[in-house]
């Protein structure tokens, strides 16, 4: 009979992930860049929990572009951003096609609208954080091959509708 000793548990998202998830980290002049790629639903996850390490407030560039609308805000509760961004998820992961930008004066979380994600920073400690997350820091990630136009990206009416509501509960004002 074979005794093993207790094995960390393997979380889902390792187990299913593609060999290509992971982040570049490297300094930027006076900045710190990251690019993070991995499967639509872990990147828009990574950027709903990620927006958590943010101050309380933040402000926020949305662009959605199908229907070509541009909205902003400033100094929004981070409470009030994260709960919008998490009723998006679904639909962001489902149809990309919309870059969101959380931000304040020292820190910036990016979702493109190819679901890549980018953070910049005056510090180091997101390379310490997504290491905690999970995510393996490489020389370089796979870009999404597939780079979609403007006018490429499938209707998605229920998205732009979303969107579109959600730059109106935030407050947002157009750009």
């Amino acid at each position: 009979m074979l005794f093993r000793g207790r094995q960390p548990e393997a979380s889902i998202w390792r187990r299913f992930r593609t060999s290509t998830d992971g982040f570049t980290f490297g300094r930027e002049g006076d900045h710190y860049a990251t690019h993070i790629v991995a499967n639509a639903e872990r990147v828009v996850d990574l950027f709903y929990a990620l927006t958590e390490h943010l101050s309380p407030a933040v402000d926020v560039y949305v662009e959605d572009l199908r229907s070509d609308a541009r909205w902003t805000g400033e100094a929004l509760p981070l409470p009030d951003v994260r709960e919008a961004i998490a009723r998006l998820k679904v639909p962001l992961a489902a149809y990309g096609g919309v870059e969101i930008a959380v931000y304040t004066s020292e820190d910036q979380i990016t979702l493109n609208p190819h679901l890549e994600l980018f953070i910049y920073a005056r510090t180091d400690r997101w390379l310490y954080i997504l290491q905690g997350k999970g995510l393996q820091e490489q020389r370089a990630v796979r870009a999404k091959s597939w780079r979609l136009g403007r006018g490429d990206f499938q209707a998605a009416p229920d998205l732009v509708t979303a969107v579109a509501g959600t730059a109106e509960r935030l407050g947002l004002k157009p750009a």
